[in-house]
């Protein structure tokens, strides 16, 4: 790694990802599945004051890790890897992101912290204004609004991050425990809370009825088991002829490729391993896993892009806790039971 490190932090779904791609010129493969993305892809990007090493490690909540991403995320900013981070923030949802802003900064009080407030664009459009100076004020950190798909954008980022390390940094400030108990972590989101309603002035948010019918205590279960009921059944059942027509036809190919064996005197050990091997195995794959991957994860996406998904993970949250887990894992056991059914 050349020059100075730099983190790029932020909650999952922020576009972090796009800031980084922005920065470095490289295009990272992103994802919203929990897990998907546990290694720490690095970059790098030049400034006027050289060149800097960008470290994109995984969308996390919080530094008290509960998943295996939340724990290399953690493991990265405390490990003393990063001289400086980039905390991405969603500008539809400051309020949430500030609690991560804000262990940041306390993890280690001496390191340069810039903030990133990304998608001004999509705030434009829902009437979401932030008041940049209240926020800096508040923080104390630089802070930067920007569009990631905008250059001009992020060059003012990187001007921000360069002026960041040419400003004078606090000293004598002890660093954050990393197990901060309960009462730490309400206090800390209620900071963030404040600070939200003092710089962001947004429309008032209603709660609309679909939202009542699909997390609401009495409705939430039954219409989450109905939708994916729904989506299992789709992907087995609407799997069945697309998988009769592809082992059909491979099949066929199979005794097409049996014949021209049997025509070149080919000896029977040959045309066991690769026909009667190599073929009919893939033949079976391919005809019994591509049909209902190809519903199902595109059903998914659907449910995925329309936001049901994280309200299942906020419904199942509860529950997943008590067993020492989270309700983001609800969504990689329903792909799991999806794989399992299919093998049986």
């Amino acid at each position: 790694m050349s020059g100075r490190v730099i983190a790029l932090a932020g909650n999952p779904n922020v576009g972090k990802s796009t800031v980084f791609n922005g920065l470095t010129g490289l295009h990272q493969h992103t994802g919203n599945w929990p897990g998907k993305t546990v290694e720490v892809a690095s970059g790098e990007f030049e400034t006027a004051s050289g060149r800097w090493t960008l470290v994109d490690i995984p969308g996390t909540y919080s530094l008290l890790a509960h998943s295996a991403e939340e724990e290399v995320a953690r493991d990265f900013l405390c490990g003393g890897e990063a001289d400086g981070v980039i905390v991405v923030c969603d500008a539809t949802c400051l309020e949430r992101n500030l609690a991560l802003v804000l262990q940041v900064v306390e993890l280690d009080p001496t390191r340069p912290v810039v903030v990133c407030v990304n998608l001004m664009d999509e705030a434009k459009r829902r009437g979401i204004d932030i008041d940049f100076a209240a926020l800096r004020d508040a923080l104390g950190l630089p802070v930067v609004g920007i569009t990631a798909r905008r250059k001009a954008d992020l060059r003012r980022l990187t001007d921000a991050l360069e002026a960041a390390f040419a400003a004078p940094r606090p000293a004598d400030c002890p660093p954050r425990r990393l197990s901060a108990p309960e009462s730490d972590a309400v206090s800390l989101m209620t900071r963030a809370e404040s600070i939200a309603r003092a710089a962001v002035r947004a429309p008032a948010r209603t709660i609309s009825r679909l939202d009542r019918l699909l997390t609401g205590r009495v409705t939430a279960y039954p219409v989450m088991l109905a939708l994916l009921a729904l989506t299992f059944w789709l992907t087995i059942e609407g799997a069945n002829y697309p998988s009769a027509w592809l082992s059909d036809a491979l099949f066929w190919v199979e005794a097409r490729l049996s014949d021209l064996f049997a025509a070149l005197h080919a000896p029977d050990w040959l045309h066991g391993a690769l026909i009667e091997g190599v073929w009919r195995t893939l033949a079976w794959v391919v005809s019994v896993m591509l049909p209902p991957m190809a519903i199902f994860f595109p059903l998914f996406t659907l449910l995925e892009d329309a936001g049901y998904l994280p309200r299942v993970a906020y419904n199942l949250d509860r529950p997943f806790r008590a067993c020492r887990a989270c309700g983001k894992q609800a969504l990689c056991m329903c792909m799991g039971k999806f794989g399992v059914r299919r093998v049986i």
